[in-house]
């Protein structure tokens, strides 16, 4: 079974490209996985550049590549360059949140099939998972889409993952991944879990998120849970706990830290949390 510390110690920073990352950067640890997100107002190329920038600096990137923000084949390829030459063990794949596509892929399946042809020398591809459910798509369209791509990876000879939504409900999550798990998804799983960031603010983000679902359960037990998120902190090993104990039957292999961009917070948490659990 993974140990909660060892979740813990080798949980994945989430980044955003803003500007207000540069003075964050020096606290990422040394090392650290980092995934790069992708927005419609960055664009792409944005994700690409911080990408370089987080490699530069001698830590693991893991770009997020927007389905619905690559225009055609062309881009598609080139976007399997940028990984070859990169020499890229990991991506992380979206749809995105773009209202219509740029170009001919309107999800993930359809890029991933396209994908996969090119020579990307990738080791790994994650994808999106919803234990919320989307806020957009039926439950039953987004797990055929989750089983499409599993299917996809599988025939590539490409090994993958599955990275979920910003989390707060435990009990709920296991539910959804136990109700996978009996549909024939076998893909390690990694929990979307917020790093240290105010209460206040991590509610103000939500909608931007598809976190929608999560946020009312937050607000609808915030007393039982209010001590989670107090101004300056988010201590959420109370929340992992029960998650790090079925970690074997659900095949949960990572935390997926949303920083915000509070990385110096987020990574003082880290080792607060290792040294407790030491």
């Amino acid at each position: 079974m993974s140990s909660l510390r060892s979740l813990i110690a080798e949980a994945r920073y989430e980044v955003i490209p803003l500007k207000n990352l540069e003075s964050q950067l020096e606290h990422i640890p040394t090392g650290a996985s980092v995934s790069v997100t992708c927005s419609v107002n960055k664009g792409q190329q944005a994700t690409l550049d911080l990408t370089d920038r987080i490699l530069g600096l001698g830590h693991q990137a893991v770009p997020h590549i927007s389905a619905r923000l690559a225009e055609d084949d062309v881009a598609v390829k080139k976007l399997a360059e940028f990984c070859r030459e990169r020499n890229l063990s990991e991506i992380f794949l979206v749809a995105g949140d773009a209202p219509e596509p740029v170009g001919k892929y309107d999800g993930a399946v359809a890029f991933l099939r396209d994908f996969l042809g090119m020579d990307h020398g990738l080791q790994r591809i994650g994808v999106t998972a919803y234990p919320d459910g989307h806020s957009l798509i039926a439950k039953d369209v987004v797990r055929r889409a989750l089983l499409d791509k599993q299917a996809l990876l599988a025939e590539a000879g490409i090994a993958g993952f599955a990275s979920t939504q910003m989390h707060f409900d435990t009990k709920q999550w296991i539910k959804w991944a136990r109700e996978e798990r009996s549909a024939g998804f076998t893909l390690p799983l990694h929990i979307g879990a917020p790093g240290a960031i105010d209460r206040a603010k991590l509610i103000s983000l939500s909608t931007k998120l598809d976190i929608g679902s999560s946020v009312r359960f937050l607000q609808k037990n915030s007393g039982a849970i209010f001590k989670m998120f107090r101004p300056g902190g988010y201590d959420p090993i109370k929340f992992l706990t029960p998650l790090a104990k079925v970690s074997d039957e659900l095949n949960l292999e990572g935390i997926h830290l949303f920083t915000f961009n509070n990385v110096q917070a987020t990574a003082e948490w880290q080792q607060k949390a290792l040294a407790k659990l030491a």
